[in-house]
């Protein structure tokens, strides 16, 4: 082989060998190889995407301002031309003129339910929540009613558990297990009561307040109505009369002025607050359908306060549990998500601002009122902030045994401070400070650019 063909070759696998080797194997033989021009570099994790958007994407307007509300955010978006219905624009300011955070599609996760049909009776009234005005909300509906002094809601059973949280006065609750063991019990504001499935129960208001009462149920179903429910006087309306003299062992004429199609809620008088059940060679239920929750120590946060009740404080509530929540104003529930439970909320008092993120991109912002019902999917990372001038307080229930919730903050106060790094771009400062205990409120603050 000539000299000039070995030159040659030698050229091709010195080049080939330069391009194919490390850079490190390079260095270390000393020799200097210049990369070509279209070789990518190892970038910064940021730079493969622009850098998040400064905006403040502060709430435009309050339930309280005066101003004609219009769908403008910064130089985004016009006015309105046409007719528009300023009361729930002005309830309403992150739907109308959304953050520029929000993107995508989010379901409806809020329904007030003021806009609920109501069922008026003799005696009190009731409305629901259910997927037939909420589609998202699967897991879990809801029934707001009252009761004047006296009124009853007849003796029912229902498919599903019932849970229930007294908004205002008093109610006697009355019950029988399977077992044959029965209860009684008479609970306040605050108080909460719970019947498994299938088990019968009522519902009378005491004169321990003259209004009577009212009380939140929810069920563990999203499909669940209370039009469905199995009331004492439609069934027995509708069995022949023989076979109710058979059954009770009398005469037919016995029934002659049973109610011939369901009462649901009915005047009564009222029941003496200190009643005992009924006496029963069974005795009484071994664990009681009942929660004094109002008498529970509410345990103080940095930017509010936070009380618990599930099945290891109220054991007979194996399907539902609550959390009561109090927000100062400025402060925020913090970013969070719940691992495997849907959160159904209900605002008491106080204004409420809450972004839902769905996943891929998708997120979206609703406001709240006292009054309103909320709802998060499993998963759903999430915060709720006070955006008022008062304390916000709500309640937030799970069709759950136990509570569970992931905070964002601990989880990234837990990982490797590089990975967080990496991930994020965080000042240094902030990631070695992140707190490793569960906040669940977080500080008022004034923010700042």
């Amino acid at each position: 082989m000539s000299k000039f063909l070995i030159s040659v070759l030698c050229s091709v696998l010195l080049s080939k060998y330069a391009i194919a080797a490390p850079a490190s194997s390079l260095a270390a033989s000393g020799t200097v190889v210049s990369e070509p021009s279209t070789a990518a570099s190892a970038a910064a994790p940021i730079s493969t995407v622009p850098y998040a958007s400064n905006n403040p994407n502060e709430i435009t307007w309050s339930p309280t301002t005066d101003s004609d509300p219009q769908p403008i955010r910064g130089s985004l978006g016009a006015s309105i031309l046409g007719p528009n219905n300023l009361p729930i624009d002005r309830q309403n300011p992150d739907l109308l003129a959304p953050p520029t955070t929000d993107a995508g599609t989010v379901g409806n996760a809020k329904w007030p339910m003021s806009l609920s049909h109501n069922r008026i009776q003799t005696g009190g009234w009731a409305r629901q929540q259910n997927e037939a005005v909420m589609p998202m909300a699967t897991a879990m509906a809801a029934v707001n009613m009252r009761l004047e002094a006296g009124a009853i809601r007849e003796l029912h059973w229902h498919k599903t558990a019932e849970w229930a949280y007294i908004l205002d006065g008093y109610t006697q609750v009355t019950s029988m297990d399977a077992d044959g063991q029965n209860y009684l019990a008479t609970v306040g504001p605050g108080d909460l009561w719970y019947f498994p499935p299938g088990i019968p129960h009522s519902l009378q208001a005491t004169n321990q307040s003259s209004n009577g009462t009212e009380f939140l149920l929810v069920f563990p179903d999203g499909d669940f109505s209370e039009d469905s429910t199995f009331l004492l006087t439609d069934w027995l309306a509708h069995v022949p009369k023989e076979v109710l003299a058979k059954n009770f062992q009398t005469n037919m004429s016995a029934f002659d002025e049973i109610p011939g199609q369901e009462l649901y809620i009915f005047p009564g008088a009222a029941p003496d607050p200190d009643a005992k059940a009924v006496s029963n060679p069974a005795g009484q239920v071994p664990s009681p359908f009942t929660f004094a929750f109002s008498q529970v120590p509410a345990t103080p946060l940095a930017g509010g306060s936070l009380k618990i009740a599930d099945s290891r404080t109220f054991p007979i509530a194996t399907s539902i549990a609550v959390s009561q929540v109090s927000v100062q104003p400025g402060a925020m529930r913090e970013l969070h998500w719940h691992p495997t439970q849907d959160e159904w909320g209900y605002i008491l008092e106080g204004q409420a601002r809450v972004t839902l993120f769905a996943d891929s991109g998708n997120a979206r912002t609703f406001d709240f009122q006292p009054g309103d019902v909320s709802y998060v999917p499993a998963t759903y990372g999430h915060y709720v902030e006070n955006i008022g001038n008062t304390t916000l307080t709500f309640l937030e229930v799970y069709n759950t045994n136990i509570i569970q919730d992931v905070s964002l903050t601990q989880w990234l106060a837990l990982t490797p401070a590089a990975m967080v790094q990496a991930t994020l771009n965080l000042p240094q400062s902030l990631v070695d400070n992140l707190n490793k205990t569960k906040a669940t409120v977080v500080a008022p603050m004034t923010v700042t650019n």
